[in-house]
């Protein structure tokens, strides 16, 4: 009899965008649970004894039956420290058949695990053998099966995988899994008219190998497989045939390896509300970070009035599936799948994965800025920042000509200094339901911005560069009277737009109205977006944010027709590749002509994995204007320190955060004090880029030019930003060279010390000569500074206060400081040439 055809199941998308009133307090979005099972081998087929197996010219991959079975890899310089290993007896690959959701709501995703179809989450290793050549470049495979037991329904179910260790650099192994269709034991498999590899089968291979009389298997015939990763199919409950056709693809692989119990791990992009996820769960996808992310009573009401629009502690614009542990471990995937880090057991970690193969990195080094260096070694790193942009203020204001010329007089009244206005507003601005927003048709609207030329020539002549904003998305442009050409209809001539099921351009709510998304998979979509950056560039601009990235629908039509839901999370770094590949070119194209004062830089938000590749610079994103821990200053401290960590080297913040919201009797009044922004001033004074944001709601927020006392706090803080530039020249530069943070959370640096480790917002380093520890409380004037323990005599120093002069030589120790207004607790290395140089510029300017 022919078995029944499967039955396939999709990934169902909900939207959720005109919803208008929802669940205030949503559940956490339900996932699969941790699979554990038993680890299983066949003693004639695998060696009963320990054994090893090179992984290339400088790793090993070791195998001891004992306690049950365990695979570890090392490196040559320490082989007695594992890298990477199993727990003893233990399945570490397992895989399952799963019903997925994805609800959607302007930006805002939730990924849902349904029903379980199957669950392989026991596991055999029937062959480990070494493929490729031995003296060139040898990779260690393993082959077995990944089966259920004592479940009625799946007792005879099991599937094949095969898991390939390759040496990809002198400090880093590459590892792909790859998960076979189900099938019953012993069937044919329909779709390959092969049979499972028998135990016998098995054991011969073994035996010959043995003899040497096995031929090694190159690596090419691997690289080879084809592989389908879309859609699976699922069991449903009134199909009891046992057959090999009854479900055809597991769409789940799961990873499981050892952790110390004490173990700490960073990293996972850019991350607001942790420094260290030890007993959480991590999800990996790219969406808008929320409003409020947890803080009350702010993710109530945004939460209440648009689905999920509060966020939560692990939404963020910038994750990545990379980590380092207080272990000197550290590991990342490769692909952009949706997948979850389970780190909630105190003995091991779960990387479960969407699709059925896995692919990814696993890093060895002995520090953690030596681990970072690796990582970003392999993703990419950024550009060399422009000097310009690091010399001053980013003056970041709106309201056209003439308000711009009258807050630059008044700046240099207070002898600011200004490196560019960013005028986000170049475009014009119209009217909506919820306030003043930009026209998104990227020209200069010359009713809002008369005399833009002249502004522009005038701001250059006295070296202040204009910058501007853009996103890729395009509004329709029907009530703007005075615009010159409409891109939307362009790009929507053109077929360059994000196409829905229909084969229409894909109008994306946002906000008040909605939108169309550039296509980059298609090859047209880049090319005209930079003639559109050329024609701003060639007015004068000399940097723009390139805002957005993060909101691609995940039932939207790609040119690529690749999955939506995995190009969801690669669209930031195409967004930012359009926009790094316009720099290089117009570089190119200028040749040596003027380099450093003309040189181009753009600042963006949204990001994946590679994303430090392309982008030249970050920001943070739409923070609260409050003190609040999940969304407001202090996420910013933590957004940076998890971001640098990742391979965002380069990161900054809204000086005085973006968000407002002024509905009290609904969201409460969120509006940014007088007393917040002069904070922020001070910690923004201490990162790599010093920008202000007006906000959403200038006339609700307090402002750097309100009146005397904020304009003398911006002028002081832009002087403390220009005392250590010859520092943050060298940062910079050590950014585009090794992926070094110019932001340092304490731990990298200090790894042996479990306090610092464990420390959050609290403080952080300035490179390695320079301790910032801001204050992040209203009305607080002292901090609690912790001088952290080097571990070793040769990296033993005192910290010196620069304000009073006062020096803290004792290590592990706590001290309070004060801290007041204008008066930041900022330390240097005692006795350094850089903080004896930033004291002296310090004096030069008049603040010491």
């Amino acid at each position: 009899m022919e078995p029944p055809a499967a039955a396939t199941t999709a990934t169902k998308i909900t939207k959720k965008h005109h919803r208008h009133v929802n669940n205030p307090f949503p559940s956490p979005p339900k996932s699969l649970p941790f699979l554990t099972g038993g680890l299983t081998f066949n003693p004639v087929t695998i060696p009963p004894s320990p054994a090893d197996f090179p992984i290339g010219r400088d790793f090993r991959l070791h195998w001891s039956p004992k306690h049950g079975g365990l695979v570890s890899v090392t490196h040559k310089s320490r082989p007695e420290r594992s890298i990477w290993s199993t727990v003893p007896g233990q399945a570490f690959v397992s895989a399952a058949a799963v019903e997925t959701e994805v609800e959607e709501s302007r930006g805002s995703f939730a990924v849902k695990d349904g029903d379980v179809h199957l669950a392989f989450d026991h596991q055999s290793v029937d062959e480990i053998r070494v493929v490729g050549s031995e003296t060139e470049s040898p990779a260690a495979m393993l082959t077995g099966r990944v089966f259920g037991a004592n479940r009625k329904r799946q007792s005879k179910k099991e599937a094949r995988y095969t898991i390939l260790f390759s040496q990809t650099s002198g400090n880093e192994v590459g590892f792909e899994i790859r998960i076979g269709d189900p099938n019953v034991i012993g069937i044919q498999n329909p779709e390959s008219g092969r049979r499972l590899m028998r135990t016998t089968s098995i054991k011969k291979s073994w035996k010959k190998a043995k003899k040497g009389k096995k031929k090694k298997r190159k690596l090419g015939f691997w690289r080879s497989c084809s592989w389908n990763p879309r859609g699976f199919a699922a069991v449903t409950s009134s199909e009891d045939q046992e057959t090999a056709a009854a479900v055809r693809e597991l769409n789940r692989v799961v990873v499981t390896y050892s952790s110390d119990r004490d173990e700490m791990f960073y990293g996972f992009g850019e991350q607001f509300s942790h420094m260290e996820f030890k007993g959480k769960r991590v999800p990996i996808f790219v969406q808008e970070q929320g409003i409020g992310r947890g803080d009350q009573p702010i993710t109530f009401a945004a939460n209440l009035v648009s689905y999920r629009a509060g966020g939560d502690w692990s939404t963020t614009y910038a994750p990545s599936p990379f980590y380092i542990t207080s272990t000197m471990k550290s590991l990342y995937l490769q692909g952009y799948n949706y997948s979850v880090f389970d780190l909630t057991r105190h003995d091991r970690v779960q990387i479960q994965s969407h699709g059925n193969r896995m692919e990814g990195r696993i890093l060895h080094g002995d520090t953690p800025t030596e681990l970072i260096e690796r990582f970003t070694a392999s993703i990419g790193r950024p550009p060399m920042l422009p000097k310009w942009i690091l010399s001053g203020a980013v003056v970041g204001m709106q309201g056209g000509t003439e308000a711009v010329r009258e807050i630059w007089g008044k700046l240099e009244g207070y002898e600011v200094p200004i490196s560019a206005f960013w005028l986000q507003d170049w475009v014009g601005q119209r009217e909506t339901v919820i306030g003043s927003q930009l026209w998104w048709n990227w020209e200069v609207d010359n009713d809002r911005y008369g005399g833009w030329k002249e502004l522009v020539r005038d701001l250059g002549d006295r070296n202040v560069r204009v910058m501007t904003y853009c996103n890729p998305c395009l509004a329709p442009t029907d009530g703007k009277m005075n615009r010159k050409r409409s891109h939307f209809e362009e790009a929507k001539k053109l077929d360059i737009l994000v196409k829905d099921r229909d084969g229409q351009p894909y109008m994306v709510p946002n906000t008040a109205f909605s939108v169309g998304m550039l296509d980059f998979t298609h090859p047209k979509a880049a090319s005209w977006f930079k003639q559109v950056l050329k024609e701003m560039v060639d007015d004068g601009v000399r940097g723009w944010m390139a805002d957005f990235g993060e909101g691609l629908p995940v039932d939207a039509t790609l040119f690529s027709e690749e999955c939506p839901i995995e190009a969801h999370n690669r669209y930031p770094e195409l967004w930012a590749q359009v926009n790094r590949e316009f720099v290089e070119e117009w570089k190119s194209n200028r040749g040596e002509e003027d380099e450093e004062e003309d040189s181009l830089v753009f600042f963006m938000r949204a990001g994946f994995r590679d994303s430090p590749k392309y982008g030249m610079l970050f920001w943070e994103g739409d923070q609260m204007v409050s003190w609040q821990r999940n969304d407001g200053i202090k996420s910013a401290v933590v957004g940076l320190l998890s971001g640098g960590v990742s391979g965002y080297a380069l990161n900054h913040s809204d000086i005085g955060g973006y968000c407002a919201v002024d509905v009290p009797f609904l969201f409460g009044k969120y509006r940014r004090s007088e007393e917040l922004l002069m904070r922020w001033m001070e910690l923004s004074a201490f990162t790599a880029v010093f920008r202000t944001h007006e906000g959403n709601k200038p006339t609700s927020n307090a402002q750097f030019y309100s009146n005397h006392n904020t304009l003398s706090q911006f002028a002081r803080c832009a002087k403390l930003y220009k005392a250590w530039y010859f520092y943050r020249v060298q940062l910079a530069k050590e950014a585009s060279e090794k992926g070094l943070p110019i932001c340092r959370h304490v731990f990298l640096h200090y790894p042996n010390d479990r306090i610092a480790g464990k420390l959050t917002y609290q403080q952080f380093l300035v490179g390695t000569e320079i301790l910032v520890v801001p204050v992040l409380d209203k009305g607080q004037k002292k901090v609690k500074a912790y001088f952290p323990k080097a571990g070793n005599s040769s990296s033993c120093c005192s910290w010196q206060h620069i304000w009073s002069g006062e020096r803290y030589r004792e290590e592990g120790y706590e001290a309070w400081v004060d801290a007041p207004m204008g008066f930041p607790a900022v330390f240097v290395r005692a006795g350094s040439s850089v903080g004896d140089e930033l004291l002296s510029n310090l004096r030069s300017f008049g603040i010491l």
